[in-house]
Formats: structure tokens, sequence, C-alpha cells
């Protein structure tokens, strides 16, 4: 099965702290990605419930749809590839049955008919190595917001917390609590309603 731990961390920045980021770390080095998160829920909110979420991913002209569910080391990430058609049917609220997300989603007790298309949110990425990490800053925009973002992707939670801690004070910017990209979404849509 496609499946991985995500271990990451996650920091909300000003554009100042943002640029500030981009200039002390080998960012200009890379080119901007575009990528596009399309995000599904139930009715009843029950990924939300059961703190997994749903969202199909369109990067490099590559479709992926990914459960996220809590794991004690971080994320468990379930993938399955799609071709754009198959995205485009999930987009118009006709989905496809795909083996591995359909085994996890089965499992938390949630249908493919109970799912609807939420909406999207698109960013603009650059990502370094670093310190044997994956370095990212992300500028992201969706409903009428805009937001900066700084991630750190570890292979193990202490090297992570480590690397992470020493970004933050060298660029001295605060250690902000930062929900993931879709929690603001949801609460941005909320708030569009």
């Amino acid at each position: 099965m496609s499946q991985e731990i995500e271990i990451e961390y996650k920091n909300l920045l000003t554009k100042g702290e943002y640029d500030r980021v981009h200039q002390l770390y080998p960012f200009e080095s890379v080119e901007f990605m575009e990528q596009t998160n399309y995000y599904f829920e139930s009715d009843d909110l029950k990924l939300r419930s059961l703190g997994a979420a749903l969202r199909i991913r369109k990067k490099n002209d590559q479709w992926t749809l990914t459960l996220k569910q809590p794991h004690p080391e971080g994320l468990l990430e379930t993938h399955d590839s799609l071709s754009e058609h198959e995205a485009d049917l999930w987009i118009q609220n006709r989905m496809v049955e795909k083996p591995n997300v359909g085994k996890q989603l089965e499992e938390l007790g949630v249908s493919l008919e109970d799912l609807k298309f939420l909406g999207s949110l698109t960013t603009r990425r650059k990502e370094i190595e670093y310190k044997d990490t994956l370095l990212v800053l992300d500028h992201s925009l969706y409903y009428d917001q805009e937001d900066f973002e700084l991630e750190l992707e570890a292979q193990s939670k202490e090297q992570g917390k480590s690397v992470f801690s020493q970004i933050l004070n060298q660029c001295n910017i605060p250690e902000r609590e930062t929900d993931n990209k879709i929690k603001r979404f949801y609460k941005a849509r909320q708030e569009s309603e």
C-alpha cells in the first residue's frame, strides 16, 4: 500500500519573516512550484471529527488522492494516483473508487457517496534540502485569504524539532501555533459563508 508517516513542523510567517527566511537560506537558487489542493469532506464533517483530511493535489501535472490520518509519530498519509479525468470526476462530486484510500476510508466508516468537493487552495512553494530535512517556504491563496508559512519535514521528531527551532531562532521568528492548510481552509470557508 502507498503509505508514509509524515513528520513535519509548521510556522505561519509575516511577509517580512517570509522574505527574511528566503534571503538567509538558499531559496533563491530554486524555482517556485505551484500546487493546488482540492479538499473533500462529508456533510457531517466525519473526517474532520476523526482528525483526518482528504485531498487531491495537482503538482507538476500529476494528480494524487491523499488521506491524512493521525498517527503517534505524525500523520499517516495514504496515496493513490489519479488520471486528470478521474480528478475531474472527483471535483464534480462523482467519486471514483481507488484501492488504497478506499480501504482506509472504509476502515474509518466513511463512504464515497457521503463525500463532496469543498473548494481549493493554491500554493506557490519553494523547497530545499537542509541538514537532512526538507525545508519549505509556502505562499498560499484560498477564498480571500493569503498566508505565508515555513514547513520542515524530517525523518524523526527529535531531528525535526531541533533543526526547526534553530531556523526560527536564527531568523528571530516566534514559534506560533499553526494549523495545517486544510484547517486554515475550513476556517476561511466558514468565514466566507
